[in-house]
């Protein structure tokens, strides 16, 4: 029968309190600015998309529409090597995982602002044909500000996601916050620690954020 595991041989607050500073600066220094640029960057990208696909012919659309099933069929960490290895380009690695990441979730973004779009009332594009508005203010003044209030949920569930998805750019050698614990653990043998520690930042960062998004939904309703 093997020896029960005490509690000091479990886990140590002295070990947690040395490692915790290294863990916590790659995650403002890494997983977080990740996050943020790419969430931005699959706004933009992402709205641009699901625009083209309805206002485009379909001779524009139809491709646009393959290259997003495409991107959303790949793995992540397929796309991130093909980016980095591949594309004879020198960039740094962690704005190329950035980007990639911001781009693949783009089409899942993309997807909740049609549905968005096709939620508005029919009888609102009738009223702005009716008063002759042009096609870009009936979208800048009508559309938009009710597709993006109806989509907020989704996107602030795509944006969580996207930061758990960080510890996928470790295939591409970025030194985000799982990788620094991994590396931390392995120097010292305190696995517990550094991975509770790294649990613990995910799930307050993702809690913040949720709360964030809740609030920010509530004021754009009311």
């Amino acid at each position: 029968m093997m020896p029960a595991i005490t509690f000091e041989e479990f886990w140590s607050w002295e070990a947690a309190r040395e490692l915790a500073p290294e863990i916590i600066e790659a995650f403002f220094t890494a997983t977080l600015l990740i996050t943020a640029v790419g969430t931005a960057v699959a706004v933009v990208v992402g709205l641009l998309l699901a625009v083209i696909t309805q206002v485009a012919p379909a001779l524009v659309s139809g491709p646009v529409r393959w290259v997003m099933d495409v991107i959303r069929m790949t793995p992540l960490i397929v796309q991130l090597v093909f980016a980095t290895y591949l594309v004879p380009v020198e960039w740094d690695k962690l704005w190329v995982g950035t980007v990639v990441i911001g781009i693949h979730y783009a089409t899942y973004m993309a997807e909740s602002f049609i549905a968005g779009i096709r939620s508005v009332d029919t009888g609102q594009w009738e009223a702005a044909r009716a008063l002759s508005l042009p096609q870009g203010r009936t979208w800048r003044d009508i559309v938009l500000p009710q597709a993006l209030r109806s989509t907020l949920p989704a996107l602030g569930n795509w944006a969580i996601s996207m930061f758990k998805d960080t510890p996928y750019l470790f295939g591409i050698s970025v030194l985000e916050m799982v990788t620094v614990a991994q590396q931390a653990g392995g120097n010292t043998f305190r696995y517990n620690e550094v991975f509770t520690i790294a649990g613990l930042i995910f799930l307050v960062a993702s809690l913040v954020t949720a709360v964030a998004v809740r609030r920010l939904e509530k004021a754009l309703v009311y």
